[in-house]
C-alpha cells in the first residue's frame, strides 16, 4: 500500500479560508515558526495539489511552509472562470486572509502566473518571488488571444477513477510527464491526489479532468498581467526548464511554457536556464528545487 511522505516528516495541517467567494484549502507545515523566518507560501501547477510539495518541503528542516489549493483542485472548491486573471484574484485574496508579510512566493507553472498577480496587488506580502518554470508567455501572445477554445481539451479524456492510489501509481509510473517524477514525490501525488466518489465506488481525481482543459483553453487569455509583472519590485528568480519541442503533439508537457526573455520584463529580475531539467522541476528534483528556493536573490 502506498504511504504519504515518511513518518520522519510532521504532516502538515489541512485549513481552509474563504477568498473571492471560494472556499479554499491550504495545508501549513510548522505554525509554531512563523515569524521566525519567511513563510514559503507555494502554489501549483495546472492539475496538482498542495501536497505534490511534500517532497520540497522536507528539504527545509522546521520551516513555516503554506501550500494553497487553487480553485477547483485538490479539497478547494470550484466556480467557472474566463481566464487566469481569475487564479491570481484568488491567490490575491489567500494571501490577504493569511495576513502574509515579507514571505517566499514560490509558484509552479500556472501557480507562478497566479502569484505574480498577488505580489503585484500586495507588494508587502512577499519579500521575493521564485517562478519555476512559469506560465508566462510574450506580451503580444496575451493582446491577440483568440477567442476561448469551446472544444474539449485533449487532457479531459484522461482517466478520472481508480480503484485506489496503487493502481493510479502504477498507471502512471512510466508515461509522460509522470515518469520524470522521484517515485516519492509521484507517491506523494497519487497519495492526495484522490478523493472518495460520491458513489462511493473508488476514487476520484481531486482536479476534474474538465476543469485541467478548461484551464489549458484559457491559458492566453489575461490581458493584465504584464501589468502585474511590471508593477513588482521585489527579486524575481525565473526558473526555467529545456525548450518545449513543437513536434510533440497535443504539447509537450515536459519543455517549458516561460517565454526565454520574460525575466527582463521584472524589475528585478533573474533568469536560470536549466537546459537539462524538465517543466516538472519540483517533483523531478526536489533537491534542486529546495536549494534554489533557499538561495538569496542576487
Amino acid at each position: 500500500m502506498l504511504t504519504p511522505t515518511p513518518a520522519s516528516v510532521p504532516p502538515p495541517e489541512l485549513r481552509h479560508l474563504n477568498a473571492n467567494g471560494l472556499r479554499l484549502a491550504y495545508f501549513e507545515w510548522h505554525a509554531e515558526q512563523r515569524g521566525n523566518q519567511p513563510t514559503l507560501f507555494l502554489i501549483h501547477a495546472t492539475g496538482f495539489h498542495a501536497r505534490v510539495w511534500d517532497q520540497v518541503v522536507a528539504r527545509f528542516a522546521a520551516r513555516h511552509v503554506i501550500a494553497l489549493e487553487l480553485r477547483g483542485h485538490g479539497r478547494s472548491s470550484f466556480a467557472p472562470f474566463s481566464s487566469w486573471q481569475d487564479f491570481g484574484e484568488d491567490v490575491t485574496a489567500a494571501t490577504q486572509s493569511l495576513g502574509l508579510q515579507g514571505a517566499i512566493g514560490v509558484g509552479h507553472s500556472m501557480g507562478a502566473h497566479a502569484l505574480v498577480h498577488a505580489a503585484a496587488m500586495l507588494p508587502e506580502s512577499f519579500a521575493r518571488l521564485v517562478l519555476i518554470d512559469p506560465t508566462l508567455f510574450a506580451p503580444e501572445v496575451y493582446l491577440h488571444a483568440p477567442p476561448v477554445n469551446q472544444a474539449p481539451h485533449p487532457v479531459s479524456l484522461r482517466k478520472n477513477r481508480f480503484e485506489s492510489p496503487e493502481e493510479m501509481f502504477n498507471r502512471f509510473a512510466d508515461k509522460v510527464p509522470y515518469l520524470a517524477f522521484q517515485k516519492e514525490a509521484l507517491r506523494d501525488y497519487c497519495v492526495h491526489g484522490l478523493l472518495p466518489s460520491p458513489d462511493g465506488q473508488g476514487f476520484h481525481l481531486a482536479c476534474a479532468p474538465s476543469t485541467e482543459g478548461q484551464i489549458y483553453n484559457s491559458a492566453r487569455r489575461d490581458r493584465t498581467l504584464y501589468n502585474s509583472i511590471r508593477a513588482i519590485d521585489r527579486p524575481v528568480r525565473v526558473i526555467r526548464a529545456r525548450a518545449s519541442d513543437p513536434a510533440i503533439l497535443p504539447f509537450d508537457t515536459l519543455g517549458s511554457p516561460t517565454w526565454p526573455a520574460v525575466a527582463q520584463e521584472f524589475r528585478r529580475g533573474e533568469d536560470i536556464h536549466l537546459p537539462d531539467r524538465t517543466h516538472m522541476l519540483p517533483m523531478e528534483d526536489p533537491q534542486l528545487t529546495a536549494d534554489l528556493i533557499s538561495q538569496p536573490a542576487r
